[in-house]
């Protein structure tokens, strides 16, 4: 029987193991079935076991696992063909991960300072935000529980606060060294919190003004989660630099930093690399999700499902007392309580349902792309006696 003896204990993590998945269900060693309304944190948008990734993965480890980014591979020139055809940006810098990423995107907007005179490039990050785990992208994230016994930290971040265009404007006003903008459309990890409608375009503007890059972190955004295919095109902009990971590889490790000519520019050979990144089976994977995307329409149906799964919990849930908020964005919401509801998590384990909680007061939802009808009944369903069931309890 294995067991943790070995393993880091940098996760918490509940006593089930899943042995098989299909579609949107889990199973694990004792053949109890769950619903999986997680998508293991937005990476399984095609759901478990996909067949096109499947097959994707298995002939290309029949071929050639990895040579090297010093020769050129050629299933990484068509994702980035599509993946820049999707977006409209033009050039792409493939990593391992969304902390990856991120980095590239940081070390870029450096570059792109340092070109133009500036001593100190400083990027303007967000309160609440989530960017990753290491040096530099725990910097940039708004959590002092993410960087709290890291310190130093990395120099060159000026926090603002999310949703708010007149903070990171009096930021400007003071602080000459600014030369990019970082900030993710909907912030996940918080707790799906979605800015107003407009707050991406004032950005956008600003940045025009200044000359600044702005960078929109898409690692849980991207890949048709909020019902466009990147969330930047609800608001009809274009970024300068975005990152994105997670759902690309549908579970095969695989991250990418996008970004427009203009940005891509300042980037020459020796700057930046990554041994494994881009390798021939992560982009395999990864071109077999946008494939499946494309044929099976999931970005629409995303769009879609989501807005069903929002107005049906809007409906049971809107109106109970103790329920602050029930928002959401394509298949990305957040049901927010008045009080804590961490227990939800074991106690929709044991209902065969797999949810996050955030913030020890959101019940954040990410089901895979691929949900059906039914499925999301029995989402609705199942959350719905759960937080009834708890505010009463805390209420007695």
């Amino acid at each position: 029987m294995a067991n943790n003896e070995h393993i880091m204990s940098t996760y918490a993590s509940a006593s089930v193991t899943f042995e098989s998945g299909k579609g949107a269900v889990l199973t694990d060693t004792n053949g109890k079935e769950y619903l999986d309304a997680l998508s293991g944190i937005a990476v399984c948008g095609l759901g478990h076991a996909h067949p096109a990734v499947a097959k994707a993965i298995s002939e290309q480890a029949n071929k050639l696992l990895h040579t090297s980014n010093l020769y050129q591979i050629k299933n990484q020139q068509l994702l980035a063909d599509k993946l820049c055809e999707h977006s409209g940006l033009d050039r792409v810098f493939f990593s391992n991960s969304g902390a990856e990423a991120n980095e590239a995107a940081i070390k870029l907007a450096r570059l792109y300072g340092h070109k133009k005179n500036i001593d100190v490039p400083t990027i303007i990050v967000m309160e609440n935000s989530f960017h990753g785990r290491t040096m530099a992208t725990l910097t940039a994230t708004g959590s002092r529980k993410v960087q709290a016994g890291f310190e130093p930290l990395v120099q060159g971040f000026v926090r603002a606060p999310y949703n708010d265009i007149e903070a990171v404007k009096n930021i400007a006003k003071n602080n000459s060294n600014i030369v990019a903008v970082m900030v993710e459309p909907v912030q996940g990890e918080s707790g799906v919190r979605i800015p107003d409608a407009d707050y991406l375009n004032k950005l956008r503007e600003l940045c025009d003004q200044k000359d600044w890059l702005l960078i929109l972190d898409e690692i849980q955004t991207g890949m048709g989660r909020t019902g466009e295919w990147f969330a930047f095109q609800h608001n009809k902009i274009k970024p300068d630099v975005m990152t994105l990971a997670k759902a690309l590889g549908n579970g095969v490790p695989i991250g990418a930093c996008l970004a427009t000519e203009k940005a891509a520019s300042v980037m020459k050979p020796g700057n930046h690399g990554s041994t494994f990144g881009g390798n021939p089976l992560a982009c395999a994977a990864g071109l077999a999700v946008i494939n499946t995307m494309e044929s099976e329409q999931l970005v629409n149906k995303a769009r879609d499902m989501g807005a069903y799964l929002l107005n049906a919990l809007q409906k049971e849930l809107s109106h109970v007392e103790g329920v602050r908020d029930v928002r959401g964005l394509g298949l990305m919401l957040g049901i927010e309580l008045k009080q804590p509801c961490t227990e939800l998590f074991s106690q929709a384990l044991e209902q065969g349902l797999l949810i996050a909680i955030q913030s020890e007061t959101i019940i954040r939802l990410l089901p895979p792309l691929i949900l059906s009808k039914e499925q999301a009944d029995t989402i609705v369903q199942k959350i719905t006696l759960l937080v009834t069931n708890l505010l009463q309890q805390k209420a007695a």
